[in-house]
């Protein structure tokens, strides 16, 4: 069954709107809620960033059906794996089969402005794989003693866990480390808007080859990917909406080494409104917009997360509940 999900602009909006807005998706027909976990937004002016650990407690307390996770937390420089493993932990007793922890290898626009020096692609990668097998392992096991690279605990113990884990996810968009959520993780995120090649040719390749190597097919994971999608009927909203999201239009080079959200705030403004709308399926046509996500179910994804890029969130929320869901689901039952 492919399941639908919201996405919850942390960078866009504030805490409490953000709850509002969860509770909304929840009444409107979606499956799931994810948030980002970023110290700094993408654009200083109107930005938002709120811590995510204590929102999911807010948000698992004011809804009572919709999954709620990450897309994605970096458990390697912020914060230490045992405390995530506490954490969501945690959040598993409070709301059993709700929460979802989606782990990724990090940006260095939430991690330099505290000290860190940023490292290469490698030892990122080496962090999360090592945090991701701290984790698991503090939630399998009691007083565990363990010695890593990077990380290490000594009889350390998460007292309060659920019976059953938190499923984790680890976020990529290389081969290397969707091998490696092939081979350990419960599920895969990636984004929209890449190209389908990425998809089709890169990454699902590698998520079957680490899923073989654990003895394991894609149906035992769950594929997720977030949809960016600008859907409205007036044709000039719809393209002007994706403009706030321009910093995810900014190729690698013309991004990197830029840790300051004024920054990457000149840089994205800079951009044609054609230019950041290519991240997006712009559309104001409902049977046009479903049959280009369509593709992505196609593909093999069976979670999708919508991420709207408007202002006007309740009206985003409203519009697809009524008039995307439904054909989606129609398709897909």
């Amino acid at each position: 069954m492919v399941r639908f999900g919201y996405k919850a602009s942390a960078e866009q909006f504030s805490p409490t709107e953000l709850l509002d807005f969860t509770v909304q998706a929840e009444e409107s027909g979606f499956d799931s809620v994810f948030i980002s976990d970023h110290l700094q937004p993408w654009r200083h002016t109107h930005g938002h960033a709120p811590a995510a650990l204590p929102w999911l407690g807010a948000a698992l307390a004011r809804t009572s059906r919709v999954t709620i996770g990450t897309s994605v937390l970096t458990p390697t420089f912020r914060y230490h794996p045992a405390m995530i493993a506490q954490a969501f932990a945690t959040l598993g007793l409070i709301a059993p089969g709700r929460v979802i922890l989606g782990v990724g290898s990090g940006e260095s626009l939430n991690e330099v402005p505290l000290g860190t020096a940023w490292p290469e692609p490698k030892e990122r990668f080496a962090r999360l794989k090592e945090a991701v097998t701290l984790i698991k392992q503090l939630w399998a096991e009691d007083r565990v003693d363990f010695e890593g690279t990077y990380y290490r605990t000594e009889k350390a113990t998460v007292y309060d866990k659920p019976e059953t884990p938190v499923p984790l996810y680890i976020g990529a968009s290389g081969p290397a480390a969707t091998r490696m959520a092939g081979r350990v993780a419960d599920g895969f995120i990636t984004t929209s808007g890449k190209g389908h090649d990425l998809y089709t040719g890169t990454l699902l390749p590698a998520l079957t080859e680490g899923a073989g190597k654990a003895g394991r097919t894609l149906d035992d994971l769950d594929l997720m990917i977030e949809v960016k999608v600008s859907f409205d009927h007036d044709a000039d909203r719809a393209l002007n909406d994706t403009h706030h999201w321009a910093a995810l239009a900014l190729s690698s080079d013309e991004k990197t080494g830029v840790e300051d959200p004024i920054e990457m705030e000149r840089l994205a403004d800079a951009l044609p409104v054609e230019r950041s709308a290519k991240r997006f399926i712009v559309s104001t046509d409902p049977d046009e917009h479903v049959a280009k996500i369509q593709e992505y179910i196609d593909m093999g994804f069976k979670h999708l997360v919508f991420h709207g890029p408007g202002p006007d969130q309740s009206r985003f929320i409203d519009v697809y509940g009524k008039e995307i869901l439904p054909r989606l689901r129609t398709r897909n039952s």
